[in-house]
C-alpha cells in the first residue's frame, strides 16, 4: 500500500486513536473506510445534482421532452 502524511487538529487524532473501539484493526484501516465513505457520498451528491440539474432542463425545455417521448416510442 501507498503510504501518506497528513496533519490532524487535536480531535481528530484523538478520534483516530479510539480505532479499536469502533471495530478496526488499526489507525490505517479507520482513515481507508473513512475516505471511501467520503469518496462514495461526494460521488452520490455529485450524482443527486446531476439528476436535478437534467430534471430542471427536462422540465423547462419543450424540445428535450419531445425529443425524449419520441425515443420512448421506438
Amino acid at each position: 500500500m501507498i503510504q501518506a502524511k497528513f496533519d490532524l487538529d487535536e480531535s481528530q487524532f484523538e478520534f483516530l486513536n479510539q480505532f479499536e473501539q469502533y471495530g478496526f484493526r488499526d489507525e490505517s484501516e479507520l482513515v481507508r473506510m473513512a475516505l471511501t465513505r467520503l469518496q462514495q457520498e461526494l460521488q452520490r451528491d455529485r450524482l443527486e445534482e446531476s439528476a436535478t440539474l437534467y430534471a430542471e432542463l427536462y422540465e423547462e425545455d419543450e424540445e428535450v421532452r419531445s425529443l425524449t417521448e419520441a425515443g420512448l416510442l421506438k
